[in-house]
């Protein structure tokens, strides 16, 4: 059955399958609710005729109080086209006057007489016409037998039968109809899914969307969510791979001025022997220079890659304590900036992470501070509690961010123009957002009120 059923249905597209199997389930319903109505109709015609009979058996007992004689009561029961006959059946086969009976008499009749079994209805055929018969027992050692016509009766089944297979035959055609209408209506946003991708997988452009119209934008079934599911997954690809080859023009546009400084300083060192001493060691050191700015970019560049931290990692971080170790170093790496650490306000704070990764956001945020405020310009680390969780802020006194560079200032390769002039390759607070993500946290810049940047670090759970 179920490799039958796959042969079927296994080959044929959704739309024709929805449909088959909806109009067969309302077929079967439809032909149900016939077959129970074409019961229920033959049922009570019998019993309107059994009741005719029992009513017609009662006249005939009052009747034949003063009879004693067996015998037929109805000389119609004599005709071919009689439509009613009732005959008086002793219980002694013996007993004089059966010789004219009509109806026929068995041994159920005669213990019917005798009242050793109930009266009961039968199905019999008198001169080749279907009749209904009922007996029952009227007195002593006598069985009353009342029979009527049935063919009427077996016409209007045949009828009323005729009737419902016709308008089951017109439902199961309507119910098809139907089924494929409402499959087809469905499925429109499937076909127009489908059409999509196949655009998309031919052209590998993700700008394509799935047309809705609006009275389908409007409704709120399982198929419109999943075109308006695709549709937000689209323009997630989309913005994917804009962001990817936004990402691969910005590096290697970062790398051809240090890989040009490279190639001139090597192409320096391999003429050495026409140099002076001071000459090549200052082509050495640009060279050194340039390699570790090109390692290093490269390493900011696979670390970004890198969506998420290694689970296996994850410890609980004094975050208090990790600041204080941030800044220690930060004061080494930038002696001619001084640091201010309010790390106690908050009492010992503890967070999920991976401790070099959160003292690499740390870092990335000091060292951008650093590098934006002027020589003794202060560098202000303050570690608070707030209702939502922990902040931890680091500002600097320098020109701070202009309006227009605010929403862009965690970009990739994105550099201000005041940054321009500055060494760094746009990468540091980039990877800290990231890295402030993967760990839960939410890492935002702002305009201080006197001046300045401000990044605040957010922690929901400390």
């Amino acid at each position: 059955m179920r490799t039958l059923r796959a042969r079927v249905l296994g080959r044929r597209p959704l739309r024709a399958r929805l449909a088959l199997v909806t109009s067969a389930a309302v077929a079967v319903v439809a032909l149900g609710a016939l077959v129970a109505a074409y019961v229920v109709i033959r049922y009570e015609l019998v019993r309107q005729l059994d009741l005719q009979l029992k009513q017609q058996a009662g006249i005939m007992m009052q009747q034949s109080r003063g009879t004693t004689d067996a015998g037929v009561l109805y000389a119609e029961c004599n005709w071919l086209a009689a439509p009613a006959c009732a005959q008086i059946v002793p219980a002694d086969p013996a007993a004089p006057g059966q010789s004219d009976l009509v109806l026929p008499v068995t041994g159920a009749t005669r213990r019917v007489a005798e009242g050793t079994l109930r009266e009961y209805y039968s199905n019999i055929t008198l001169k080749g016409r279907d009749m209904r018969m009922f007996t029952t027992r009227i007195r002593d050692g006598r069985a009353l037998q009342v029979a009527a016509r049935s063919d009427t009766v077996d016409q209007g089944v045949r009828q009323a039968g005729l009737l419902l297979a016709g308008v089951g035959g017109a439902g199961v055609l309507l119910a098809a109809g139907l089924g494929y209408f409402a499959s087809r209506t469905s499925l429109r946003p499937v076909t127009r899914l489908t059409a999509t991708a196949e655009r998309i997988a031919a052209t590998r452009d993700p700008a394509h969307r799935i047309e809705l119209e609006p009275y389908e934008a409007r409704r709120q079934d399982e198929i419109t969510s999943l075109a308006t599911s695709f549709n937000t997954m689209l323009g997630e690809l989309e913005e994917a791979v804009a962001a990817q080859r936004r990402l691969v023009a910005d590096a290697s546009h970062e790398l051809r001025t240090p890989l040009t400084a490279l190639r001139t300083n090597a192409e320096l060192l391999a003429r050495a022997d026409r140099l002076s001493p001071a000459q090549r060691e200052r082509a050495a050191a640009g060279l050194g220079r340039q390699l570790r700015e090109v390692t290093g970019m490269v390493n900011d560049l696979i670390e970004l890659a890198r969506d998420e931290e290694p689970q296996q990692l994850v410890e609980r971080v004094r975050l208090d304590l990790l600041a204080e170790r941030c800044v220690e170093a930060a004061r080494g790496h930038w002696p001619d900036t001084p640091f201010t650490a309010d790390l106690g306000g908050a009492g010992p704070v503890t967070v999920p992470g991976v401790p070099s990764r959160l003292a690499r956001l740390l870092s990335n945020l000091l060292d951008n501070a650093a590098k934006f405020s002027p020589a003794g310009a202060l560098v202000e680390v303050r570690l608070e509690g707030t209702d939502h969780g922990v902040d931890l802020t680091v500002r600097d006194h320098g020109p701070g961010i202009a309006a227009e560079d605010l929403p862009y200032v965690f970009d990739r390769f994105y550099r201000s123009r005041q940054a321009r002039a500055l060494p760094g390759s746009g990468l540091g607070l980039a990877m800290a957002r990231q890295i402030a993500r993967a760990h839960g946290a939410e890492l935002t810049a702002e305009q201080a009120e006197t001046g300045g940047a401000r990044f605040r670090l957010s922690f929901p759970e400390a």
